[in-house]
């Protein structure tokens, strides 16, 4: 399954656990389609692309709204590094 369709079907908690554990399987499978395989290329090139990304969005022609949980994705990130 492509990455963008599975995206778009992130509607619930449980579809982004599905999301996530698709990525990382890419990750394993296909590593020469990442431009960032390794974790601090990965966050770097996330946190580029949150600083520009209601350019990236209206370009698509979507709106983009500045309310969005930034917290709870921070919180997600950070806990990520000490879950087990």
């Amino acid at each position: 399954m492509q990455l963008e369709t599975k995206l778009n079907e992130v509607k619930t908690r449980q579809d982004l656990v599905e999301f996530i554990a698709v990525l990382r399987q890419d990750l394993e499978t296909n590593p020469d389609n990442w431009e960032n395989p390794t974790l601090p290329r990965f966050l770097e090139a996330m946190g580029a692309w949150v600083e520009s990304m209601d350019r990236f969005y209206r370009n698509q022609g979507v709106e983009f709204s500045e309310h969005q949980p930034w917290e709870l994705f921070a919180a997600m990130l950070l806990a990520a590094r000490v879950y087990e």
